[in-house]
């Protein structure tokens, strides 16, 4: 018998599925309770293996899950456990690690947080630009040294964000975010992404160049590709040897996006200088030059979302559950179609 179709009137089944650790983080009390209002929420403790009998009981009955870093593979014979399953809503961004092709074989729907999550990296990419453009870190570095004030009168011209020169590495949802971000700052952006023409780079108010051209005129390269098969590596040496003297790299999307070795030689040398909120691997061992070159800021994935940052995506979520349970569409589905372009 197919199942009913959720509407006004009806609770649809659903279940919290990823690691408590992250339920206590994701999900708050007043989160929960928003969510229990508008489902027939399964008593907690969460699920965080589906292969248990609790789990597969659960499974039996649920309609939607509410899922979350730490949630299992949803596989065939997860789906299998869970016939009455017909939506995913993930409270966080990549559904990379959890949603498979049998979810959507079956027809699943699936919702991401993803739009949520990009809004605290947009932020913390802008203020890297803006503090790196500034030489803020090293300003204050030197300062805490000499306990002598600087000269302005001799700062170098090419310190400062005055007509600085940004170059986008991919229009994703970050990237797109940090266009937005950028709008009200007297600096030029250029984008490189092959799937933007040239009428949408006018509607972002960008100008698009091809990737060589980027890291060319650049006096910052911000990467934002997610990390897929053609884009390992993408940013190898040769990019990196053509960036500008004292030019700066910033990545906050995935470590192995970035030839590290090449990198590594460029701000070892003082060509250049990086921020780098991800690593190949993280975290990098002990003794790697990165860690003690001056020229590189090391983040610990901290940009995405932290703290009172999370109440964001679970507002996000709770608001697609909300149309979900009302018989209509997800504001921010996951097309498999577009799957391959996500990171």
């Amino acid at each position: 018998m197919t199942e009913p179709t959720p509407g006004p009137g009806r609770r649809p089944r659903a279940a919290l599925a990823m690691s408590p650790d992250v339920a206590t983080a994701a999900v708050d009390d007043a989160s929960f309770t928003a969510l229990d209002a508008l489902c027939d929420l399964a008593p907690l403790p969460v699920l965080d293996d589906l292969t248990t009998p609790r789990a597969r009981t659960v499974l039996a009955d649920v309609e939607l899950l509410v899922t979350g870093w730490g949630c299992p593979p949803l596989d065939a014979d997860v789906l299998a456990a869970a016939p009455r399953l017909r939506a995913v809503v993930h409270t966080a961004g990549s559904v990379r690690g959890h949603v498979t092709d049998a979810c959507w074989e079956r027809g699943i729907e699936v919702s991401s947080a993803a739009a949520a999550n990009a809004v605290p990296v947009a932020e913390y990419t802008l203020a890297m630009i803006l503090l790196t453009g500034k030489r803020v870190l090293e300003s204050a570095r030197d300062y805490r040294a000499t306990r002598t004030g600087p000269d302005w009168l001799r700062t170098p011209r090419t310190v400062g964000n005055h007509r600085r020169t940004v170059g986008i590495l991919s229009a994703s949802l970050i990237g797109r975010r940090v266009i937005d971000l950028l709008r009200p700052h007297d600096i030029e952006v250029l984008l490189y992404d092959p799937y933007v023409d040239d009428r949408e780079a006018g509607e972002l108010g960008v100008e698009p160049v091809g990737l060589a051209e980027l890291f060319r005129r650049s006096d910052t390269v911000s990467v934002h590709t997610p990390l897929l098969p053609e884009t390992r590596g993408l940013v190898g040496r040769e990019l990196i040897d053509s960036m500008r003297p004292d030019a700066v790299l910033i990545n906050t999307a995935r470590g192995a996006v970035v030839d590290q070795e090449a990198l590594t030689d460029a701000v070892l040398a003082g060509r250049i200088r990086a921020v780098l909120d991800v690593t190949d691997p993280e975290v990098l061992p002990p003794g790697h030059p990165l860690w003690s070159c001056d020229n590189v800021l090391i983040t610990p994935h901290i940009a995405g979302s932290q703290g009172n940052e999370w109440r964001r995506l679970a507002d996000l979520a709770l608001a697609d559950i909300a149309r979900w349970a009302s018989g209509k569409d997800f504001l921010h589905p996951v097309r498999r179609e577009r799957l391959a372009f996500l990171a």
